[in-house]
């Protein structure tokens, strides 16, 4: 079963997007994205 990584963004918090995971990731996953709530392209990083 393939697991999801959830991006939350680092201005308000709210978790926009949702990504499958890689088996052979270390990283957190860190991708300038679109915040609907912000209005405005923001960092979003993987949450836990």
């Amino acid at each position: 079963m393939a697991k999801k990584v959830v991006l939350s963004c680092e201005k308000c918090g709210s978790r926009n997007y949702s990504f499958p995971d890689k088996e052979d990731s270390t990283k957190r996953l860190e991708l300038k994205k679109f915040c609907a709530h912000c209005n405005e392209h923001t960092l979003h990083k993987q949450t836990k």
